[in-house]
């Protein structure tokens, strides 16, 4: 098994991919390392260029379309052979001669987890800066998971975290977030960041939508994916009370010989009573899911860390 595993995603980057594994390879001398490329469906020369200056430890994976950052992420994870696994973006901004010491650290302090700060940004202020600061605030305060720097692809895993990250859709932003709900230990260092020197950046002002929608999904996951009756349950009885409360008053209100059928309140009480039966049911639902989940592919709800038999370190699979 190889020490390290270098993923990178590349799309559209044939003027980067040189410079790119000269600087690797310079970054990585000492270390018994692999490149994995995965190539995100370009329409330009990248995989001839990955070819041309590829070597024994360069691996090519080819996708057939473009699936997207995650997706790629993920396939380059399960064709990677290393202990351990760092991710580096395709474009140059990135430094490599950061990964050394943040494999040091991780193997030193024990640590699930490093995570790359990048310590004064090369990018647009208003349309990249700035909606980066914004969203990294909102992660942090609705997660908990307190990182500086969601958006730095430069990050070093544990094997192990990396292969159960479980990274779909566009959720690569929130891969603190999915190491924690494992149980990991994360620190985070501040790494060099270059500007762009070739090629045009796959991102814009529109991903921000996306990242709001996905940051729902992470703090349902983060407080309630073991639990979804907590969330639905809960709303659904305080809908479910505050309908019954209206409806009573009406009832009283009718009883006393007052109309009570042309009045808004009427039919908001009854919404949210219906509601209220919805959201419980919803939660029954997920939560049987939950455990269908769990107990049909003979997953744990638990991540160990380690054992201990007699004050020494065992190996004990259950």
């Amino acid at each position: 098994m190889k020490e390290l595993s270098v993923i990178i995603t590349v799309m559209n980057e044939e003027d980067n991919i040189r410079p790119l594994l000269e600087a690797v390879r310079a970054a990585l001398g000492g270390i018994e390392y692999e490149v994995i490329l995965v190539d995100d469906g370009s329409t330009d020369k990248t995989i001839q260029q990955i070819l041309q200056n590829a070597d024994e430890r360069t691996v090519l994976v080819e996708l057939r379309k473009n699936y997207g950052q995650s997706t790629a992420m993920t396939a380059g994870i399960d064709y990677s052979r290393g202990k351990f696994v760092a991710l580096l973006d395709g474009d140059l901004q990135n430094d490599p001669t950061d990964i050394p010491a943040m494999l040091k650290l991780l193997k030193d302090e024990d640590w699930d987890v490093v995570a790359g700060n990048r310590r004064n940004r090369k990018d647009g202020m208003f349309l990249r800066k700035i909606p980066s600061n914004i969203a990294n605030a909102l992660i942090r305060r609705m997660t908990g998971v307190y990182i500086k720097d969601y958006g730095c692809t430069l990050k070093i895993f544990k094997r192990k975290i990396a292969e159960e990250l479980g990274l779909y859709g566009e959720l690569h932003r929130f891969i603190p977030v999915l190491a924690k709900l494992q149980g990991a230990r994360i620190t985070q260092v501040d790494v060099k960041h270059h500007p762009r020197q070739h090629g045009k950046s796959k991102y814009g002002i529109n991903r921000t939508f996306k990242v709001m929608s996905d940051l729902i999904l992470m703090v349902f996951f983060r407080k309630y994916l073991q639990k979804p009756m907590h969330l639905f349950g809960t709303l659904g009885f305080v809908s479910f009370g505050l309908g019954m409360l209206i409806n009573l008053y009406l009832l009283i209100w009718k009883l006393m010989g007052h109309d009570i059928w042309n009045r808004p309140l009427l039919i908001l009480g009854l919404i949210l009573i219906l509601g209220g039966i919805q959201l419980i049911t919803i939660g029954i639902i997920a939560d049987i899911n939950i455990r269908t989940y769990f107990e049909s592919q003979n997953k744990k709800t638990y991540n160990v860390r380690r054992v201990y038999h007699e004050k020494r370190e065992v190996d004990i699979t259950v």
